[in-house]
């Protein structure tokens, strides 16, 4: 099965690592994984900040740089969340319509392809340490993606899952949100670190990195000593155990 990588702004320039262990865990699986270098941000941030016109240029190159590829897998419930509404933004145009419509189709979040086309719920990872799940905005609500990241960390052997409180509520990133409104979003992070430290657990894993810099950010400044990894490299993961070390990486604000 030929597979697309959509690598993500975050992921590209900031986490890298992430991107290498989606493509590790895919190819083990069996699939013929390809990265289309004309790739570029899908246009969500200029968009969610009313620039509608000024993001159809980034969305068309997309469209364009993944036109003949089979599958498309990113790691990140929100951009390919934004795939799926090309098809409402370029409704009715008679050259990009069809081509929106196609890339939403092909186009899956890491974990939902793996379960829902792979037809995989367990990918042999091993990951000993207590671990608590955040749910992204994006990735629950728009998407509408709630089961594949739990039904695959449920397979981890070693790997202890706990509830997160209040699951479902938005850890105040939100893209331009937390810049626009920084005040605001401290105070949702604030939330909801202390929820994640409420768990005990060692690990906080979630699959969109947006979330986890900003959480793990702030957990940082707390001195909280968890530990933050995308679902890509938990899945991953072969070693008995991670050490509980802290977040490794720290936003801008939150």
């Amino acid at each position: 099965m030929k597979v697309s990588i959509f690598s993500t702004c975050l992921v590209d320039l900031m986490t890298p690592n992430v991107g290498i262990a989606m493509v590790q865990v895919l190819e083990r699986l069996g699939c013929e994984t390809d990265f289309p270098a004309s790739q570029v941000c899908c246009g969500q941030p200029t968009y969610n900040s009313g620039y509608l016109e000024d993001s159809k240029r980034a969305m068309k190159n997309m469209m364009l740089a993944f036109e003949s590829s089979d599958y498309v897998v990113g790691p990140s419930g929100s951009c390919i969340a934004m795939f799926h509404e090309y098809p409402k933004i370029f409704k009715g145009d008679p050259h990009w319509e069809l081509k929106a419509i196609a890339l939403k189709e092909k186009s899956y979040e890491f974990t939902q392809f793996i379960v829902r086309v792979l037809g995989i719920t367990d990918v042999g990872a091993r990951l000993e340490g207590t671990a608590t799940y955040h749910r992204s905005c994006y990735m629950t609500r728009l998407l509408g993606e709630k089961e594949t990241p739990i039904q695959l960390l449920e397979q981890v052997q070693g790997l202890q899952l706990e509830p997160l409180k209040n699951s479902d509520n938005c850890c105040g990133f939100g893209g331009t949100f937390s810049v626009k409104m920084p005040e605001i979003s401290e105070q949702m992070v604030d939330e909801k670190s202390g929820c994640v430290v409420e768990t005990g657990a060692d690990i906080l894993i979630s699959a969109d990195m947006g979330c986890l810099l900003n959480i793990g950010g702030r957990l940082s400044r707390k001195g909280e000593p968890v530990k933050i990894m995308h679902i890509a490299e938990a899945l991953n993961h072969h070693n008995t155990a991670v050490a509980k070390e802290g977040a490794r990486h720290e936003p801008a604000n939150g």
